[in-house]
């Protein structure tokens, strides 16, 4: 059992080297074979398809970061605009960690069907923290009084995308603290009802 493990993460760790390395243009299963020093039937005994093993990739960077622990603040605030803060800096700090994936996924995708899948699944998780955070808000009563939870939600979502990271801190060479202050305001002064922002 231990070996199949450690075979898995070597062929996990061989395909995070590739994304990396050359944004994604070898990640076919033979390269990755290759360069986990394993025969192409060793990578498909443990993932059946590229679609399977890139979404297990996604998944294996947030156990090894340990995003749950990020995330635990998120779930224990005892207030929803607490909680829309603790989200805001567990999925900001966490772009910087992923990002390398994110973009080879992120540039894959518009032709790689294997890749658009395995970046839809990491962006639905997202999106499940951006419907808790907005859910909490309003809970409290403290979400906008114009905006439904849907609406709110779609924008939470949309401010903190990848892409949106990336232009500030890669285009803009904003600093990360920087980018989570601006984030948090913005998100506070737009998501937020007048008394809960302040």
């Amino acid at each position: 059992m231990a070996a199949a493990a450690d075979t898995r993460t070597k062929i996990l760790n061989a395909c995070y080297t590739l994304l990396v390395s050359d944004n994604g243009a070898s990640t076919r299963m033979s390269d990755i074979a290759k360069a986990a020093g394993l025969s192409r039937q060793a990578v498909y005994l443990h993932f059946k398809t590229r679609a399977e093993l890139l979404i297990a990739l996604t998944r294996h960077i947030d156990e090894v970061e340990d995003v749950a622990g990020r995330l635990a603040p998120s779930r224990a605030a005892t207030s929803g605009v607490d909680r829309l803060d603790a989200f805001i800096e567990a999925w900001g700090g966490y772009i910087p960690i992923i990002y390398p994936v994110a973009r080879a996924l992120m540039a894959m995708a518009p032709s790689d069907e294997a890749a658009d899948l395995a970046w839809s699944d990491r962006m639905t998780a997202m999106r499940q923290g951006c419907d808790a955070a907005v859910n909490a808000l309003d809970r409290d009563g403290d979400l906008r009084p114009e905006l439904d939870a849907q609406t709110a939600a779609d924008l939470l979502w949309a401010l903190l995308s990848v892409r949106n990271w990336e232009a500030l801190t890669q285009s803009c060479a904003w600093p990360q603290a920087r980018y989570l202050h601006h984030m948090k305001a913005l998100a506070r002064s737009y998501l937020c009802s007048q008394e809960a922002a302040s």
